[in-house]
């Protein structure tokens, strides 16, 4: 229901955007999901500016022989779990990490290394090789700790105050480009090791909706809803 109201207001001006946020903020949505964060989704998806990028996707292939070690040769990901696949990954939302990862406003020692010598214009041709590379569909492992997750990613929080995940990321985990990542099938080990770092407040280079979110989530449902979500396609 939250989905398709902020579909709706895509549909008209910039002052109407507004309006409609402010109404949602007040109206009968927020008061039964409590979302500050779902808020800022629909302003950022609605309101703010964005800048897309375009890159080319041969090039990036030719820089990306060094990634396949991690990230696997079709970008599906590689031995270790808590690296994320990156096949059908938003571009720009792949050029945005690779930036912040160079800048240090994103920290990781391996990532840090392998961005300091990309150029802008190597990150966004980067970006649109993994973006067209197929992603595998996932699957959840533990059914009933998915079930759990499914009630948070579709439902969120109400008395935590935690929006429902796919109000910024979609009913399917397919993301809102190019603001929200695509979170489907992304490998569970990976996803939550994000949410507990925006948890703790080690990684908050998204504006602080996630840390703002992750914060008000407990562990067990942030291994619930990375269980979930791994199985979405």
């Amino acid at each position: 229901m939250v989905y398709k109201a902020a579909l709706n207001y895509a549909r008209t001006g910039a002052r109407s955007r507004i309006q409609g946020i402010k109404l949602f903020i007040h109206g009968g949505y927020m008061k039964n999901i409590l979302s500050v964060a779902t808020a800022t989704c629909l302003w950022l998806v609605f309101v703010a500016p964005v800048h897309a990028t375009s890159g080319n996707v041969a090039a990036g292939q030719a820089k990306a022989g060094i990634c396949a070690g991690c990230h696997g040769a079709d970008g599906n990901g590689g031995a270790d779990p808590t690296w994320p696949k990156l096949a059908g990954q938003d571009p720009d939302y792949i050029a945005k990490q690779l930036t912040d990862f160079k800048s240090g406003a994103r920290k990781d020692p391996i990532m840090s290394g392998m961005a300091a010598p990309l150029s802008a214009t190597d990150m966004k041709n980067l970006g649109a090789y993994f973006a067209s590379l197929k992603a595998k569909p996932g699957a959840a492992l533990d059914a009933q700790l998915a079930k759990q997750g499914q009630k948070i990613f579709r439902g969120g929080n109400a008395k935590m105050g935690v929006s429902a995940c796919m109000s910024c990321h979609g009913p399917s985990g397919h993301g809102i480009p190019p603001r929200f990542p695509k979170v489907s099938g992304q490998n569970t080990a990976y996803t939550q090791k994000q949410l507990l770092a925006f948890k703790a407040g080690n990684r908050a280079n998204d504006g602080e909706t996630m840390t703002r979110t992750a914060f008000r989530m407990s562990e067990q449902e942030i291994k619930a809803v990375a269980e979930y979500m791994s199985g979405l396609h």
